[in-house]
Parts: C-alpha cells; sequence; structure tokens
C-alpha cells in the first residue's frame, strides 16, 4: 500500500507547488511572523477536507453539475482579480513599508477570514481535489484509496508548515521595501494570468 502511499504524495505536491493564492498568504503570514503556524494550520486542514471530500465521491458531484463548475470558475476569477488587485496595489503604492506596517495589525480573526477566502473561494482547489484528485483516486479499491489520501495530506502538511517555517526564517531578508514591493508585484500578477486562464476556460 505505500506505492499509493507515494503516488498520492507525489501528485498531491505537484498540485500544490505552483505559487497560487493559498501559498502566498502563507507566506506573507511567515514574512510578517504573524499566525503563521496558525495559518499553515488552518490551509492544511481545509486540504484535508477537500482532499477526502475529493476522493471519497465528492468528485462526482462537481462533474456532473455544469452549473456548478460554471459558478465556482467564475467566482474564482472575481476573487483572484480582486485579491491581485490588492498585491499590484500595495506593489506600486508610494511607501511599500508602511502598507506593510498597517498589515502586520490584522487580528486574529480577519486573518482567519482571508485564509478562508483565499481557499475556499480559489476554483483550483476544487479542479484540483475534485476532479484530478477525485478522478484519479476514485477509482481506487477501499483501502488502497484511503493510502492515496493520506499520501497526498501529507504532502500538504508538509509543504504549508514548511512554507510557513521558511517565510520566517528569511523574514529579516524579505521584509525591506524592495523585497515587499518585488514579491507584491509576483503575486500579483500571478493571481492576474490564473484568473485569465480560468475566464478563457469557463468562456471555451
Amino acid at each position: 500500500m505505500l506505492a499509493f502511499y507515494f503516488q498520492g504524495f507525489a501528485l498531491g505536491a505537484a498540485l500544490i507547488l505552483p505559487l497560487g493564492p493559498q501559498n502566498a498568504f502563507v507566506m506573507n503570514q511567515g514574512v510578517r511572523r504573524q499566525y503563521h503556524l496558525m495559518t499553515a494550520a488552518l490551509c492544511t486542514l481545509s486540504d484535508v477536507v477537500l482532499i477526502c471530500a475529493g476522493v471519497f465521491g465528492g468528485s462526482a458531484l462537481l462533474n456532473q453539475s455544469p452549473l456548478l463548475l460554471s459558478l465556482v470558475t467564475w467566482g474564482g476569477v472575481v476573487f483572484l482579480l480582486w485579491y491581485g488587485w490588492g498585491a499590484l496595489r500595495t506593489a506600486f503604492s508610494g511607501d511599500v513599508a508602511l502598507a506593510s506596517a498597517e498589515t502586520l495589525k490584522q487580528g486574529r480573526w480577519r486573518i482567519i477570514a482571508t485564509m478562508m477566502a483565499v481557499t475556499w473561494l480559489n476554483p483550483h482547489v476544487y479542479l484540483d481535489t475534485f476532479v484530478v484528485l477525485g478522478s484519479l483516486g476514485g477509482q481506487l479499491p477501499t483501502e488502497a484509496r484511503r493510502w492515496f489520501a493520506l499520501g497526498t495530506v501529507s504532502a500538504s502538511f508538509i509543504w504549508f508548515f514548511g512554507l510557513a517555517l521558511l517565510a520566517a526564517w528569511l523574514s529579516p531578508a524579505l521584509r525591506t521595501a524592495k523585497a515587499q514591493r518585488m514579491i507584491n508585484l509576483i503575486v500579483g500578477l500571478i493571481m492576474w494570468g490564473i484568473a485569465f486562464n480560468l475566464a478563457h476556460q469557463g468562456l471555451t
């Protein structure tokens, strides 16, 4: 059964490594050293719920409902455009350091709400967990499916906590105004790129 575990781990890692809203948010919280471990834990927990739902039957719901898939896609486009705009606005603001300092004043519940938004309003999460993982894992026997899901969950756990801890460790170098401007610029452009790609898929 270890073969199914490593198969799930490898696929989960391949899906989670590209920079997206979740990774960008976890990285930013790590750089700020503000509730970064809590953020990583909540992202991992969300992935556990979504992966289990996808692998153990939820993928059929999304695949059989074009309307639901369309709502997820276009809702995600709007959210990613908004998220990208915020990052780009910060990147081109006159005083990035001041903007970052103001962001540090965010409370725990606001951070939790933002984390829930970047996770549950991101259509790529559903496409990855329900369509990709659900389609592959759902074809496996029951016992193999459990090991496959465990491998995928392990990849999420290692990645999110590793990213949060690495960003916190590199915080002194990444909290400069120049680094913050570059990070926000990259994040904003990637978010908009994902949004336009989703919009193109939705139209075609």
